[in-house]
């Protein structure tokens, strides 16, 4: 593990309550917690899940009398899910002197932050970012609620292999860090599982025609294809499949299990497979938090909206565990002890991973609803 500079906390004055969150009593004496996510971009619903689970725990932790007699206070940044727009918002959060970050989202824009957040002595918890290249720098101050594409990628490719049997799989990718990482993950197990890969190739996040990519996996023949990426693609080659006759299987990450698939897609999308974290929101010990989201018309059922509320949960623990603000007590405190979060009990290994995370198999509806296929 390589030693941190750290900075000292500067604490403000709260000027204004976090936006969309009026109603947070935020004391003059208050943690900042940044929160960095698309606000904007092609993959901003997956930044709304993120908000309103960091708010939300905001939101309650300070009614129950906030941290150390402290109030916590959110300030959203805008990072689009682009790396040279998240590189720009670390160093705002590191003028801004905030010590605490939940986020970001996409793993190509989280990795470059955590560099600087690192060098910078900021603790980051991102609770949507699945590459495992984030978590084997030897870093102290990086953490996730989430799990890793090296056990998401694993249980897809099992589950195409014992379930589906296809006899020719295709796996395509975005060519981005998160895409490719998992589409790779996903290969090898189909190929250890002697599953024939005829086709592992890449197209270009924000492209809007596949007839070509359309044409290559009916000339290779292939019965199912596994997509590593995001909706907004994944949704137009559904459509222009099944607008061309190309009648295969598809699967994809918790990258394309939202209801804009089905937006995109409409008829298209009934039956596509996509791994996701648990459906937290359908756990009953979680009703009271469900019915809080839901008494505010916002959506508890997206994918990070509880490991995001769960990772702000973890860095109050922590801080409270600590008795202090030092983010290298605060890490230290993660890694040491158990926390009793809405996703479960966690615990954290050195590299900052959760000890314990399962990914469900679900079949996806063109009403944009699920039906879970694994526990």
């Amino acid at each position: 593990m390589k030693m941190v500079h750290k900075k000292a906390l500067s604490q403000f004055i709260a000027v204004a309550a976090l936006a969309g969150a009026s109603s947070f009593a935020v004391a003059a004496d208050t943690i900042k917690i940044a929160l960095a996510g698309p606000v904007t971009g092609p993959v901003a619903q997956y930044g709304d899940m993120q908000f309103i689970g960091a708010k939300m725990a905001i939101e309650q932790i300070n009614k129950a009398g906030g941290v150390n007699g402290s109030q916590l206070e959110g300030v959203v940044f805008d990072d689009a899910c682009d790396p040279k727009q998240a590189v720009a918002v670390a160093n705002r959060i590191v003028n801004q002197q905030i010590q605490f970050v939940v986020g970001h989202l996409c793993s190509s824009s989280t990795q470059p932050a955590s560099d600087i957040y690192e060098d910078e002595g900021i603790l980051m918890v991102t609770a949507a970012s699945t590459s495992p290249e984030i978590t084997t720098r030897g870093y102290e101050l990086v953490f996730r609620t989430i799990g890793l594409d090296s056990l998401q990628g694993p249980t897809a490719g099992k589950y195409i292999a014992e379930q589906i049997k296809p006899k020719k799989v295709a796996v395509i990718h975005d060519k981005q860090q998160y895409g490719e990482g998992i589409a790779t993950a996903v290969r090898d197990v189909l190929t250890e599982a002697g599953i024939d890969v005829p086709l592992f190739e890449g197209v270009t996040a924000g492209d809007k025609d596949f007839s070509a990519l359309i044409a290559k996996l009916r000339q290779e023949g292939v019965d199912f294809v596994y997509y590593g990426g995001y909706h907004p693609e994944l949704g137009l080659i559904l459509r222009q499949s099944a607008e061309q006759g190309l009648k295969v299987g598809f699967m994809g990450p918790e990258g394309v299990g939202n209801s804009d698939i089905s937006a995109i897609a409409g008829a298209a999308s009934e039956g596509l497979l996509v791994t996701l974290p648990k459906a937290f929101d359908e756990d009953p010990r979680n009703a009271d938090l469900v019915a809080a989201f839901k008494a505010k018309n916002e959506d508890p059922t997206g994918p990070f909206v509880f490991p995001a509320y769960a990772a702000v949960q973890i860095i109050a623990d922590g801080i409270k565990l600590a008795g202090d603000t030092d983010t290298a007590k605060v890490a230290e405190a993660l890694r040491s002890n158990e926390f009793d979060t809405p996703t479960g009990m966690l615990s954290f290994d050195e590299k900052g991973d959760l000890q314990d995370f399962n990914f469900v198999v679900y079949k996806w509806h063109a009403d944009a609803t699920k039906t879970a296929l694994t526990e």
